[in-house]
């Protein structure tokens, strides 16, 4: 699919005032969710991109089972900050800043935790929950899932 066909789509979706579109092609997927901060374009390659998310889980199993001493008070009152897109995930704001946020960090509901780019487009991802992070799942600068957890926040 070429960007003139998805940026056609978007001027189809504002011009009939569309909330939602979904559309599955040769093995491409693409999802774009409109709601009050604008367009969230979701798109899923065939076997490229899940071949290298298939590997990502297997190396965050690897520092949680390292760690499993503390993760049964953690995972108690432990949400997950997920990935709301596709895209690229990002812990600051460019190279040569500082993270976002670090483990042990408190953040609230509005804190930027990290940037996810996707199709040129760099989100910034709130907190959306009152905590503290415990762990960050996803590395900076690799690929990340819809709904992948990015973060994990013990709940205050």
């Amino acid at each position: 699919m070429e960007l003139e066909q998805i940026k056609a789509i978007i001027a189809m979706m504002k011009d009939n005032d569309l909330s939602e579109f979904s559309m599955e092609q040769d093995g491409l997927k693409i999802r774009i969710k409109r709601g009050p901060e604008g367009f969230q374009p979701t798109v899923t390659l065939p076997p490229a991109v899940p071949t290298q998310l298939a590997a990502a889980p297997v190396s965050t199993q690897a520092p949680a089972a390292a760690s499993a001493t503390p993760a049964p008070a953690v995972v108690a009152n432990a949400k997950h900050i997920e990935s709301p897109m596709v895209g690229t995930f990002y812990r600051a704001a460019s190279p040569d800043a500082p993270p976002y946020v670090e483990v042990g960090q408190e953040v609230d509901v509005e804190t930027v935790v990290c940037i996810i780019e996707a199709m040129k487009v760099m989100n910034e991802i709130k907190a959306e929950v009152k905590g503290v992070i415990t762990e960050i799942m996803a590395e900076n600068a690799k690929p990340v899932e819809f709904g992948q957890k990015l973060f994990a926040v013990r709940v205050k």
